[in-house]
């Protein structure tokens, strides 16, 4: 077979074909391009999803004459000095961008530097690149490309709806404006502006900007990270156990202001959330690190959205330390948004369209809970409304709680109204009063103030022995009694196994596993650290591990497969955490066991030290499983629900 040189054309369209994956990737190099020129605001338009139509405006340095010659040509940069690779601090390095768009697309950059007297531009048309001409531009650069893929049709058939593109076109952007918060970014798609975000500076610039992409709930539901190891810094926000979604999309990392979906970070998180979240449900994150150029190697994928970092291990021991660290000194906190789930599920107003048994559809409000009320209903103007002085403490708009025993006892006044509807109504609530099955009363303990006070206040009640009701000066807490006892005695266990170590278990007959050398490589590498765990080993032969030592809390387990599973995750993610997390899982699993079960009754001096604890447990806001231990309603969503507010 004879060897032959590719085309200057099939070399750029291979190229184009490594970079170029999709429009957002487009609109990737050039917001990019922008950033590294220095831009302050950064405007983006796209039509067509980014297939007719992307449009990058930037009032960065801008380009002369000369250097927009060069710029179209494959492998010209002005961002690697002294072409030393390992000291990339821009996020451009290849010069492969430009050519590699212009080979697949129509393609127009005009540009402008603030002392020339004008601007220069020039079109690159599937490859073919025309001659220089003026333009009237002001100072910055203007890269207009149009009919992407024109050149490679093949390539427009594996794209996704126009929706699709257009919404990973606005992922990208989003990415890059977390990055880089004090830039501002405008992103017009179609005719619809899709982000207008404002540059942020100073103290606080970071929080704003993530504040303006995900939200201002998640700041609220988040823990700052700033820690540093090593020359390695990591900062930013770190939602709480309780707050999750259902995918990955909102796991947001960036190296050196670079964002990166890289497997080890992603590892890394998993392990920080491993025992606080639900295996089926993912954090929010938006963490960033920061580190000497030389200790990571951003040019290991032509996207460069994977790095590789010189001492992994350092990285991650740095992002689940912090992140753990940060859980612990949190105290008992819980997503503010279960509140407000909690809420909607108390408040029955609008949840049902049926009628009322016995009564027409589309009848006049009767006060129940079934149906919402007329707009101009005003709860003050009702025959039912609460009294205004009630007998007994115990009494809230004529019902009575005495003895245990609800009975509804109108006020004279209100007699003559209470008609057969209302009774039919009022049934209905006593219903679902009764249901409730209090089994301690609220003043079965006197009330101090002190406990009020506290973070999860004083406990008032007991609710079908499995939820305890407490107040505290401006609401109430519902808590789980069974998921946060389950929470406190596994973190006793933790702290237990810290302090005494790991026990261990001498095989009579060591297990001998068979592996690929390279994975007894690997074992016999991590020997140390696997022994602090539990488990010792040693090399028995070039392709085989004996085990003579095992973690006694395992039991009887089936050590090949531990052994076959270390090796692997070895493999993928250079770390040996399999048998700790193995040990985690099994005091996870003795821990609910061994705590308060639901359906149990407790005294009231029982409930209240089992809060106290809460308040002093790590991570005490979720169990083992990742569900949350504790609801807080506050007085004025409350009063808001009965329409006080």
């Amino acid at each position: 077979m004879t060897i032959r040189r590719l085309s200057e054309a099939t070399v750029n369209r291979i190229a184009a074909g490594e970079v170029i994956e999709r429009p957002a990737s487009v609109v990737k190099e050039l917001v990019e391009n922008a950033l590294d020129a220095g831009a302050g605001r950064i405007e983006i338009v796209s039509g067509g999803g980014g297939t007719t139509l992307m449009r990058v405006t930037d009032d960065g340095c801008g380009m002369g004459r000369e250097d927009l010659e060069l710029a179209v040509e494959r492998h010209c940069t002005s961002k690697l000095a002294e072409d030393d690779l390992a000291d990339i601090q821009t996020l451009g390095f290849r010069g492969e961008a430009l050519p590699s768009i212009g080979s697949v697309a129509r393609m127009t950059i005009g540009s402008r530097r603030a002392g020339d007297e004008s601007a220069w531009e020039v079109t690159v048309d599937g490859g073919r690149i025309a001659p220089l001409r003026p333009a009237a531009l002001t100072a910055g650069t203007r890269i207009e490309v149009r009919d992407l893929f024109f050149t490679t049709p093949a390539r427009l058939k594996f794209l996704k709806s126009e929706r699709a593109e257009a919404s990973a076109v606005s992922d990208v952007v989003r990415r890059l404006a977390l990055a880089h918060p004090g830039v501002r970014f405008a992103l017009v798609s179609g005719e619809r502006t899709v982000l207008d975000l404002s540059a942020a500076r100073g103290e606080g610039a970071r929080a704003i900007r993530i504040g303006q992409v995900l939200g201002r709930e998640f700041i609220d539901n988040s823990l700052e990270i700033d820690a540093e190891r090593e020359g390695v810094r990591l900062t930013g926000f770190a939602g709480l156990p309780t707050y999750h979604r259902a995918n990955t999309l909102q796991q947001f990392f960036f190296v050196n202001g670079r964002p990166v979906r890289d497997k080890q970070l992603l590892g890394a998180l998993r392990g920080a959330y491993q025992d606080v979240l639900a295996s089926h449900r993912h954090s929010v994150v938006t963490l960033y690190l920061d580190l000497d150029p030389h200790e990571v190697d951003v040019n290991v994928h032509p996207t460069k959205a994977d790095v590789r970092f010189r001492d992994p291990g350092l990285v991650r021991g740095l992002i689940v330390g912090s992140l753990r660290a940060a859980f612990s000194q949190s105290g008992p906190r819980s997503a503010t948004h279960t509140a407000g789930a909690t809420l909607a599920a108390f408040r029955p107003m609008g949840t049902r369209s049926d009628p009322i048994p016995g009564q027409a559809a589309g009848s006049s409000y009767g006060g129940g809970f079934h149906g919402a009320p007329p707009a101009n209903h005003d709860w003050r103007q009702s025959p039912f409304r609460p009294a205004e002085s009630a007998p007994h403490a115990d009494t809230l708009g004529g019902f009575s709680d005495v003895g245990g025993q609800a009975d509804y006892a109108p006020p004279p006044s209100q007699q003559s109204a209470f008609d057969a509807q209302t009774a039919f109504d009022a049934q209905t609530t006593f219903d679902a009063m009764a249901a409730l099955s209090v089994d301690r009363r609220a003043d079965a303990v006197p009330l101090a103030e002190d406990r009020l006070k506290r973070p999860l206040g004083a406990a008032r009640a007991q609710i079908h022995g499995t939820y305890i009701v407490a107040q505290t000066e401006d609401g109430i807490v519902i808590v789980d009694q069974h998921a946060a006892h389950e929470r406190l005695v596994y973190e006793r266990m933790k702290e237990a196994m810290a302090k005494t170590g790991v026990g261990r278990q001498i095989l009579l007959i060591p297990e001998i596993v068979d592996l690929p050398a390279d994975d007894v490589a690997r074992l016999e590498e991590r020997a140390g650290e696997l022994a602090e765990a539990g488990l010792v080993l040693e090399s028995f032969g070039p392709e085989a591990i004996a085990v003579r030592e095992t973690p006694s809390m395992l039991g009887e387990t089936d050590i090949k497969g531990l052994v076959r599973d270390l090796a692997d995750d070895i493999a993928e993610w250079d770390r040996a955490t399999g048998v700790r997390e193995r040990l985690d899982d099994i005091a996870a699993t003795m821990s609910c066991h061994g705590s308060v079960r639901a359906g149990r009754r407790l005294r009231p001096e029982e409930m209240d030290a089992l809060l106290r604890d809460m308040e002093a447990t790590p991570l005490s806001g979720q169990c083992n499983h990742g569900r949350p231990t504790y609801v807080e309603l506050k007085l004025a969503d409350i009063e808001r629900l009965f329409g006080r507010r």
